[in-house]
């Protein structure tokens, strides 16, 4: 009978010193039985399920160059004014160089989308027009308005509120006062009619 106590105590005291080390709270202890597809850093890995004895190396840092893979300035120009493969080589021309390679392109095009354009509501002919629009950059002036187009500034930023689909084709479709082809110069599609918010991502609330 005391032989039997002996060994129950013995029992109980190891399972309370292995549940006590089980439960220690130092951060530093190293667990023995880590896994390399748990989604933490574990065991003595170097990385998230990568590095130290049980998995694989860890991915070593990007060294390479960065490659520009879309120019979103003026949204859809490149897509709109561009003939067919063009657009992956605007992608990818440095904005001082776009003028010179694409304006004969895209003033082909304007005149192919719209044969009796003259000049625009900003009194732009056609070369000046296409000049302006192969240049896929947006003129921000600091102490003037930002704005798409208000009827007066042109391209000097974007807010929220523009209407960027109307804008471009009242451009391309309106004329000199923005009267001519009235059907094409809209894609009839509301604008908001709530306020974005104020802070970032700078949404509307969800009706």
């Amino acid at each position: 009978m005391k032989f039997s106590k002996y060994i129950t105590i013995s029992i109980a005291l190891v399972a309370s010193l292995a549940f006590v080390q089980c439960s220690d709270d130092d951060d530093n202890v190293i667990i023995a039985d880590a896994t390399c597809n748990d989604g933490i850093q574990n065991g003595d890995e170097t990385g998230v399920d990568c590095g130290g004895t049980a998995c694989g190396p860890c991915a070593t840092a990007f060294e390479g160059t960065y490659a520009q893979e879309d120019q979103m300035g003026r949204p859809g120009i490149n897509t709109v004014f561009g003939t067919d493969g063009m657009k992956d080589e605007f992608n990818v021309t440095t904005p001082s160089n776009m003028q010179s390679q694409f304006q004969p392109d895209f003033e082909n095009k304007l005149l192919s989308l719209n044969p009796g354009y003259t000049t625009n509501a900003l009194g732009l002919d056609a070369t000046t027009f296409t000049t302006v629009l192969a240049s896929d950059v947006l003129w921000v002036a600091e102490t003037g308005t930002t704005s798409y187009f208000n009827g007066t500034q042109v391209l000097t930023g974007r807010t929220l509120q523009d209407d960027v689909i109307d804008i471009s084709l009242l451009l391309i479709f309106g004329g000199p006062d923005g009267s001519e082809n009235p059907m094409l110069t809209s894609d009839f599609v509301d604008s908001n009619d709530a306020n974005f918010s104020a802070s970032f991502p700078y949404v509307v609330a969800a009706n």
